[in-house]
């Protein structure tokens, strides 16, 4: 095989990064595409290939022969099935983060994707991006020291326009918004740390989205439209104060890592800005990255070494590509993936366990609060590239 062909399922937002995957003299192409919706098929081929098949049945594109792998970009509740089902027609698997809600589906695909066997990879983006790169050579090559303590505050700017004027805001459809936004953010701690989450206890609430408006209002409709802070006429636009909504808008997490590292994990979606702000200290400093202004910043301790002779600051580069060039370099990391088996950076495991972190950490929440062992299933190898074992 010297071309993968690609076919997409769920032809909405997350969609676009399939354009990176249409490069007709390249070593990808886009040969089809599935969805619910006749105006998202129309636009996707409009957008990426005018010669794609389209269909509103995934079945039909899973049956073709002239597609070697897909895309799973559909809402949550639907990668499992989707995950699986394309694993028993033969297909390679780009599925798009959280891999399911129940740690429990993460295992149902897991093992479907080792009796396959195909590739499976998982769209954790941010490990793409160079902020998180960077920050994650800076913490290897050991200036900070090791790792105790980590930081995580997310300001969900425009949480009601990304999250609560659709599907996202139902349990049924995410668990939790702790899967959905903030599986890319226990990932994260998970890389940088090189440990995953043992235990969680957890805090949360619905302060402000949801409500008593009735379930099949949108927007457009409405007679508040003009004075509603939350009013949308781009994306999908249910009202945000329906009362079908019952995910946490919220939401604080105490972790205790593999070693005994602390980590907290902020996440609030009525933030009047948008920001990921992490911060990590080790023994013999500290790394903050600020991602407003494109920079992360080491300060040091003394420590008995040159290490503390310095402060540093370091300022990322722009580039290309949406995500900060994550998508396009994660897009062609799936294809290398599955053209010359060169393992990517991410990996199957470290998509379940985000899944049953936030899913311990979202049970923790409705229990008051308890504490939560974070359950490992049966999948952890041996050795692993992102994490290792430690016993």
């Amino acid at each position: 095989m010297k071309q993968v062909r690609m076919g997409v399922i769920g032809a909405g937002n997350r969609s676009m990064i399939a354009e990176y995957w249409h490069q007709p003299g390249g070593n990808s192409v886009v040969t089809g595409v599935a969805d619910i919706s006749m105006e998202a098929l129309t636009d996707f081929k409009q957008r990426v290939n005018p010669e794609a098949f389209a269909t509103t049945d995934y079945r039909e594109l899973l049956a073709r022969e002239d597609i070697d792998a897909v895309a799973i970009l559909t809402p949550d509740h639907l990668h499992e099935e989707h995950a699986i089902a394309a694993f028993r027609a033969g297909k390679h698997v780009y599925c798009e983060k959280p891999l399911a809600i129940t740690p429990e589906g993460c295992d149902r695909i897991l093992d479907e994707w080792k009796q396959s066997g195909k590739h499976l990879m998982i769209g954790f983006n941010m490990r793409y991006m160079a902020m998180y790169q960077t920050m994650k050579e800076i913490i290897d090559s050991g200036v900070i020291g090791e790792v105790k303590a980590v930081w995580v505050r997310h300001f969900v700017g425009l949480g009601g326009y990304y999250y609560y004027h659709d599907w996202h805001g139902t349990r049924d459809n995410t668990t939790s918004l702790l899967l959905q936004k903030a599986s890319h953010d226990i990932d994260i701690i998970h890389w940088l740390t090189g440990r995953y989450a043992e235990k969680v206890s957890a805090f949360g609430s619905l302060d402000y989205y949801g409500g008593d408006m009735p379930n099949d209002l949108h927007c457009p409709e409405c007679e508040l439209q003009n004075t509603c802070p939350e009013a949308s006429f781009e994306r999908m636009t249910q009202c945000a104060f329906r009362e079908e909504i019952d995910v946490e808008d919220n939401s604080m997490v105490i972790m205790q890592l593999e070693g005994g590292i602390k980590a907290s994990y902020l996440q609030c979606h009525f933030s009047p800005d948008y920001s990921r702000n992490y911060t990590f200290i080790g023994t013999k400093g500290r790394l903050e990255n600020d991602d407003v202004n494109d920079k992360i910043y080491v300060k040091t301790r003394k420590s008995g070494s040159w290490h503390e002779m310095s402060d540093r600051v370091y300022e990322m580069k722009q580039m290309p590509g949406t995500h900060g060039g994550a998508d396009p370099r994660i897009c062609q990391d799936f294809i290398n993936l599955v053209l010359f088996d060169k393992m990517p950076l991410t990996t199957p495991f470290a998509g379940r366990m985000s899944v049953a972190v936030g899913c311990a950490a979202t049970e923790s929440i409705r229990a008051g609060g308890k504490v939560v062992q974070v359950d490992q299933g049966r999948h952890r190898p041996a050795v692993q590239n992102d994490v290792p074992v430690h016993g």
